[in-house]
Order: structure tokens, then C-alpha cells, then sequence
């Protein structure tokens, strides 16, 4: 995709000092789009300056919080897209604070369209949703006519989210979309805890030499390179068909976890994992196999993943062996 599009435009990305965000910020800096990142900067979310070295006079950086109405209202205003990325991402967490998952991925998503509908009815909006809200799948690839039936208050909310983004596109006129993402990998994402994927974790114990958990690695699942996310969430912007729409996007293969992490051993050139049994308490919110049927978005503005999996993998592990220390 050239440059066109979003050259000279104001765009807004929460969360955007995170992973995707941060990702998508250097595109769009690249694209020359006036860039305003909003991130909170709360340690448990993601948020990490060091994401966007070398951009700091070429974007603007608002640390605030999604949950603030009135930042909300004032940053919407005279922006010709906003990626809505901002979220709280742990599905444990949720269980064990419903309340604030509550707050970041419901309650806060109708506060900003409504400050949209109120100060920038004009304004494109794309909501970066997840597979989580599908639940255990009944058949394989998961399509869009998939039933949601979410199994953890995150994917309750990350619902009521994406839902609020439609309602208000087929209601009140904002321009909306919602992708729904499915494990997104690569440079930039958070890798001191799992709250945001478990790969990270791999990935940085295998730079540390110390070996990781795969847990009853039997599981299938795809995966979506970084890269090719931002494609699909800067065409999502950039096309009016896809308005009003739910679309998944996906990976380039489907993989055991334990075929994962031999291959991501491999791909670093050795280290060490073992399999264990399931904790408990991830157990019970445990979605079993998983991968996206992505040929809605394929047919429609013609995505689909370019960057094969041991690529990305191999691009990530180049990424942390020289930057670790920003992320731990």
C-alpha cells in the first residue's frame, strides 16, 4: 500500500505506545500522516517509550488514559482516523479484576465513540478486537459466522466493545470497523510477562538461555507477524467497504505449540523447553485449538499474511538479542 491514504491526514492511535500501536505509528510516520500516540503508560498494559526511539520529533506522544472523558473529547477533535488499540489484554487479570477490564474494554470504548459522535462525527475508526470473543470453536477454520460465546470477562467486554464500534457505524454514522486479531507476534510486543502472549515469554527466556513451559503443546494454532497486522489495520482505515464490518485476520499456517517452540529453538539456533500440564486456573478459560478463517477480509480488500512464520520468528529473536534490556 503507498503512502496516499494517510499522507498529510491527523491520525490518533490509542494504546500507541505499545506493541501494535508503536508498529503502527512508524508506518504511518513513514506514510508522512501526523501521528498522536495516547498510552497511559501504566507498567501492567504494555506501554513502553522505548517503542518509538528515533520518533520522537516525528509524532506526538499524549500519556493519558482511555477511562479520561474529558482527554478523550479533547484529542478526537480534527483527527481524520483513530485506531482504537488501547486495551487491557490479560485474560487472567480480568478474571481476577473484572472491574477493570470492565472500565478499559467496555465502558471506555463507548465513552470514546461518544466523544466522536459529539466532536468528530467524520472520524474513521478502527477497534482492534480478538478470536477470544469466539470462545471454544465448534469447527476449524473459525469464520465470522462463527458463534461468540467468550469464555473470560476479557472477551465479555472486548464484545460489548467491538459491538458499541458497529452499533454506532449503523446507527449514528461513525465510520467503524473491528478486525479481530489472533496471537500477534513480533518486535516491540511485551515479553516480561504473558499478559499479552505466552510467545513472548518463550522468546525471551530462549534469549536469556533459560528454557520455557509449553503447555500440553498439542493445541493448533495460527499466528499474525506484526507486519502484516498493520496491513490489515491500515486497509481497514483506507477502505469504505469494509465499514460497518467485523473481519478476522490470521496466520500463514496453522502450528502444534509444541511444533512452535521447536521451531523457534531451532530458529535461534538451540535452547531448551519442556511440556507441562495446564495450570488450574488458565485451565478453566482455555479455548482448546484455534485458527482464523481470514478469506472475508482476503476477498474484500484483498489481505492476507506475507510474512511466513519462521521469518517472523527469526525477525523477533533479532529484535530482543539486541533490546532485551528495554523490556525486562
Amino acid at each position: 500500500m503507498n503512502g496516499t491514504p494517510f499522507e498529510s491526514k491527523n491520525v490518533l492511535i490509542t494504546g500507541g505506545l505499545g506493541f501494535i500501536g508503536s508498529n503502527l505509528a512508524r508506518r504511518l510516520v513513514e506514510f508522512g500522516a501526523q501521528v498522536t500516540l495516547l498510552d497511559s503508560l501504566i507498567p501492567e498494559y504494555g506501554g513502553n517509550l522505548f517503542n518509538v526511539t528515533g520518533l520522537e520529533d516525528r509524532l506526538r506522544v499524549n500519556i493519558s488514559d482511555v477511562r479520561d472523558a474529558h482527554s478523550m473529547r479533547y484529542l478526537v477533535q480534527d483527527q481524520d482516523y483513530l485506531f482504537n488499540l488501547a486495551g487491557q489484554t490479560s485474560h487472567m487479570d480480568s478474571m481476577e479484576d473484572p472491574y477493570t477490564d470492565l472500565e478499559i474494554n467496555c465502558r471506555s470504548q463507548l465513552s470514546i465513540l461518544e466523544a466522536c459522535r459529539n466532536y468528530n462525527p467524520g472520524i474513521k475508526v478502527v477497534f482492534a478486537s480478538t478470536r477470544q470473543i469466539y470462545g471454544k470453536p465448534d469447527s476449524l477454520p473459525v469464520s465470522e459466522d462463527h458463534l461468540l460465546r467468550p469464555v473470560d470477562v476479557n472477551g465479555i467486554n472486548k464484545m460489548a466493545g467491538e459491538w458499541y464500534h458497529i452499533l454506532y457505524n449503523n446507527a449514528f454514522g461513525i465510520k467503524a470497523c473491528a478486525l479481530r486479531l489472533t496471537n500477534t507476534y513480533g518486535p516491540r510486543m511485551r515479553v516480561k510477562d504473558a499478559r499479552q502472549t505466552f510467545l513472548g515469554i518463550w522468546v525471551r527466556r530462549l534469549v536469556e538461555g533459560r528454557p520455557f513451559e509449553v503447555w500440553e503443546g498439542q493445541q493448533l494454532r495460527d499466528f499474525t507477524y506484526v507486519d502484516d497486522a498493520v496491513d490489515g489495520l491500515l486497509l481497514a482505515a483506507a477502505c469504505p467497504q469494509l465499514n460497518g464490518r467485523t473481519l478476522n485476520l490470521g496466520g500463514d499456517c496453522v502450528i502444534s505449540l509444541q511444533d512452535l517452540a521447536e521451531l523457534l529453538v531451532e530458529v535461534n539456533g538451540g535452547g531448551e523447553f519442556k511440556v507441562c500440564s495446564y495450570p488450574a486456573d488458565r485451565k478453566r478459560i482455555d479455548i482448546g485449538d484455534y485458527y482464523s478463517d481470514f478469506s472475508r477480509i482476503r476477498a474484500a480488500v484483498g489481505w492476507e499474511p506475507k510474512v511466513a512464520l519462521r521469518d517472523g520468528l527469526a525477525r523477533t529473536l533479532t529484535y530482543y538479542r539486541q533490546n532485551l534490556e528495554h523490556y525486562v
